[in-house]
């Protein structure tokens, strides 16, 4: 527990009103989406930049754990605070849409801007923030940035790092860095708006973000095309990015997803069919996406699809994607525990990574339905199980050592949005060498000497 006067050095910086340790708050940032829980010895919410700084030099002079934390959706356990310290609370202070530029095609935003409310004001104005992750109604962009975070339309239009253009934030020692510039061309020096984004809080704390904009397509359309099997489905998938079309997404469920969607919702989903793929296509140009379309159904009808479904209005559109949205909410039909990861390996491996999981699954005797971003090779993996039973968990955890171990050996990763956090640090010693490993706590020795933040993650 922190000190007394720790406490009351913190109170002077932000103020009484801004810095609590009080079993209430303490508790209330103790949990992300992972459900663990870490509570932190303080939760402070400083006003601006700089109380960061002071609150970050007092917390590296005196060795205090700091937390940076947006909405605490993660599923990794990135922002928990395993070694107690301070949570460095930033969604009530920092959520301010700072700038939309409409001629140079960018805006600055605080870190707790909640990503739908960046989407929404842009799209008012005629402009397009593509990521789109499923939590994207209430993850910040901080914490998107945080965790380089994907979304539904990453197959056309890529994750949170390919729109950053600029940084701002704060590093342990309380020196102010910016990375990055407005322009569009930056190649001078290193690339360290890079290495901050996916960092996860153990860098720096990140206080501005400028990001690149796109001028909204006038168009979209959404078709779904059912399979008689998952291998079909994933043939499908990247048989057509071959043929030239770029879906905005690329979006699969597969048969124990289907039944569970149709168990708990009653939608009228096939029960009996493989696999469903959703695909989506924009543009300004109806033609356009009219041809898009048309292969797409002559790729999915080539590989066994047994229809091709286009959505004629909005109401159709938001059928299709119901099933989608909700898959996941909807497992709970198969057990109380459900181990989620989101590995992802190259397109043209899918296939043999979905054979792969429904043989460990089959192994291990546990039900493992898999949903997720076929168009950028991001699979759902979700081994249903019950943590009160302690052999079958035990086998649970075994089946996700094998899952993550196949697609290290697929050339795929360890995660494609989610991150690393607290969960998956045991595992990272399966996708990096030792050199690897000792390169990446170089880095964070050389940036944070005293491991003040967030320490305990990403296996370093």
């Amino acid at each position: 527990m922190l000190s007394a006067n720790h406490f009351n050095a913190l109170a002077n910086i932000v103020g009484n009103e801004n810095c609590y340790s009080d079993q209430a708050h303490r508790l209330a940032y103790a949990y992300d989406a992972t459900r663990q829980s870490y509570a932190p010895d303080c939760v402070v919410f400083p006003r601006g930049e700089a109380d960061i700084q002071a609150i970050l030099r007092y917390a590296n002079e005196h060795k205090i754990p700091v937390v940076p934390r947006g909405a605490g959706s993660g599923f990794t356990g990135g922002s928990l605070s395993v070694d107690g310290g301070i949570v460095l609370a930033l969604e009530k202070h920092f959520n301010k849409i700072l700038e939309v530029d409409m001629e140079n095609l960018l805006a600055r935003v605080q870190p707790a801007v909640i990503n739908s409310h960046l989407q929404a004001a842009v799209e008012k104005i005629g402009l397009f923030y593509p990521p789109d992750p499923a939590s994207m109604d209430y993850s910040t962009i901080g914490g998107n940035v945080a965790e380089n975070a994907g979304g539904m339309r990453a197959a056309k239009y890529g994750i949170t790092k390919n729109f950053i253009l600029a940084l701002r934030a704060v590093l342990p020692n309380g020196e102010i860095i910016r990375a990055g510039k407005k322009t569009i061309k930056d190649v001078a020096g290193y690339n360290i708006a890079g290495l901050l984004t996916a960092s996860e809080g153990t860098l720096a704390v990140i206080t501005e973000i400028t990001l690149r904009l796109m001028p909204k397509p006038k168009f979209a359309r959404t078709a779904m095309a059912i399979f008689p099997n998952v291998e079909a489905a994933m043939n499908a998938t990247f048989h057509s990015f071959a043929a030239g079309v770029t879906p905005v997404a690329m979006e699969f469920l597969d048969n124990l997803t289907i039944r569970a969607v149709e168990a708990t919702y009653k939608k009228g989903l096939p029960t009996d069919a493989g696999a469903i793929l959703i695909t989506e296509t924009d543009g300004n140009v109806e033609e356009d996406l009219r041809w898009q379309l048309s292969e797409l159904e002559r790729v999915f009808l080539a590989n066994d699809a047994s229809g091709f479904y286009v959505a004629q209005t909005e109401e159709e559109r938001s059928a299709i994607w119901f099933a989608r949205r909700n898959a996941s909410q909807s497992l709970k039909v198969y057990g109380p525990t459900k181990l989620n990861e989101d590995i992802t390996v190259p397109r043209a491996r899918l296939p043999e990574l979905l054979r792969r999981i429904n043989e460990i699954g089959a192994k291990h005797e546990h039900q493992i339905p898999c949903f997720g971003h076929t168009g950028d090779g991001n699979v759902h993996v979700n081994v249903m199980t019950n943590k009160e039973d302690a052999v079958r968990y035990h086998k649970a955890e075994r089946a996700i050592t094998e899952i993550f171990e196949a697609a290290i050996e697929l050339e795929g990763t360890l995660s494609g949005e989610h991150g690393i956090g607290l969960s998956k640090a045991p595992f990272m010693k399966l996708a990096f060498s030792e050199g690897e490993m000792n390169l990446f706590r170089a880095i964070k020795s050389a940036l944070d000497p005293n491991n003040i933040l967030n320490p305990g993650k990403m296996g370093l």
